[in-house]
């Protein structure tokens, strides 16, 4: 039977705020229940973290650059193959509900700027059910906002509602009213939560998420940089609280339409959050703060609580949806099935994971068990996609160094290290369809 497809997105959340990955308070109970269950990838990381680009990349299967949406704030192009295009034409009905991010492009109040109004049908990717904003953290806080229907008609939230409760609620409103419950269906939920509020320059979470979550362990990676973490951890955790009682809220919706066994249910995130440590905000940088995530799918294909090692990427997440049904990937796509390590964890696999980076810097990286190499464009321009010069920025030891506190970028007992993980990046940006660049050491600059 063909499965349904229920794709769960958090914005912005590391991955150890998870039970299932170590975190100590009670966060996710109905995460850590759904690994029990299902598989969840211990080594998960985005190919690209800053929002729209994320976006752009699990939407299409391709790299950022590769469809013009290399920084926030760029249109998907209209005609581009995507996940709803091509899960419609394989039977499925499509829904999107929450933060879109890919439909405006030139200046604020524009004609193309439709970050506070509805997204034309021709922007949406091809969704069939639409209730979504293309940037909710302009048209929303957390217990205040609204969206927009398919019909542009603007939907707003319940007075006192806590806003990843109303875009569950929604869809739930969508599962208990499906017209054509004979087709398959692909549902995409993209939450906002724990991603901060840009205009209160704070994260929300619901009331009393700051006393409920204060005995928090901070995250080693944090601990000894300043940053703004002191003061928001607890209202991150609670964001995340409260999309893990939302995942719970929404298995049960399912188990009381009998639809449970045969939903594949995948929940991720586009980037995680590093607080002010490595830059001014809180992503765009390679280190594992910003660009590890969590992992875990339940359902067909998906169960019995494996935790493959493996070193896996946002990018691999539509072929493993398209696969999962019975479509099959197209080439164009960059990343592979997971099935493949559900199936076998000792199957063929890269052994590193391939970053793009931008609007903080034009920057590439990769991170491989071991190091994590990171190179950007001099200047300082992180708007423009590519260079044909980088400059060598970070090396790290993850087994010397696993919270990436000593950067040997400059170490002259690593140059061979550092050339051979340059071939190995240049290679990945290839096959990403870039040209291969100049990359320049740090003392040749000097």
């Amino acid at each position: 039977m063909t499965p349904n497809i229920v794709f769960l997105f958090s914005d912005q959340q590391r991955w150890d705020t998870c039970g299932c990955y170590g975190q100590r308070l009670n966060v996710t109970p109905n995460l850590d229940r759904m690994a029990r269950e299902g598989v969840r990838f211990e080594h998960a990381f985005t190919c690209q973290p800053v929002c729209g680009p994320a976006r752009a990349c699990l939407q299409t299967g391709k790299y950022a650059t590769e469809v013009g949406c290399h920084t926030n704030h760029r249109l998907l192009p209209t005609d581009e193959p995507t996940l709803a295009r091509m899960l419609s034409e394989a039977g499925y009905d499509t829904a999107y509900i929450g933060k879109w991010h890919l439909a405006s492009f030139g200046p604020r109040g524009g004609a193309n700027d439709f970050r506070m109004r509805p997204v034309p049908p021709e922007r949406r990717g091809g969704y069939d059910y639409w209730l979504a904003a293309d940037t909710l953290e302009s048209t929303s806080h957390s217990y205040d906002g609204y969206m927009f229907d398919a019909e542009g008609r603007r939907r707003d939230f319940p007075e006192g509602r806590f806003r990843a409760d109303v875009l569950t609620d929604w869809s739930i409103e969508y599962l208990d009213t499906r017209r054509d419950s004979a087709k398959p269906f692909f549902l995409f939920l993209s939450w906002i939560e724990p991603h901060h509020q840009n205009d209160h320059r704070h994260f929300e979470g619901p009331r009393g998420s700051r006393e409920r979550f204060a005995d928090f362990d901070p995250p080693k990676d944090l601990v000894d940089l300043e940053g703004d973490w002191q003061a928001e951890y607890p209202d991150y955790l609670g964001c995340c609280r409260s999309l893990d009682e939302n995942v719970g809220r929404l298995f049960d919706r399912l188990e009381a339409l009998g639809m449970a066994d045969n939903t594949l249910v995948i929940y991720t995130s586009d980037h995680g959050s590093h607080f002010r440590t490595r830059n001014s905000e809180y992503k765009r940088s390679c280190h594992d703060g910003c660009i590890r995530i969590p992992l875990i799918a339940r359902g067909p294909g998906f169960k019995g609580g494996a935790t493959p090692s493996n070193l896996v990427s946002l990018i691999d997440l539509p072929p493993t949806v398209l696969t999962a049904a019975g479509a099959p990937p197209p080439a164009a796509m960059r990343g592979r099935p997971l099935q493949a390590l559900v199936e076998d964890e000792t199957a063929s696999w890269p052994d590193a994971v391939f970053l793009q980076i931008s609007e903080s810097q034009c920057g590439r990286a990769i991170r491989t068990r071991r190091w994590k190499y990171s190179v950007r464009a001099p200047g300082g321009e992180g708007h423009v996609p590519s260079s044909d010069v980088y400059v060598e920025d970070c090396l790290y030891d993850l087994v010397a160094d696993p919270h990436e506190q000593i950067n040997l970028v400059s170490d002259p007992g690593l140059a061979e290290v550092r050339r051979e993980l340059a071939q190995t990046l240049k290679r990945r940006m290839r096959a990403a369809g870039e040209a291969e660049p100049e990359i320049r050491s740090v003392a040749a600059c000097a």
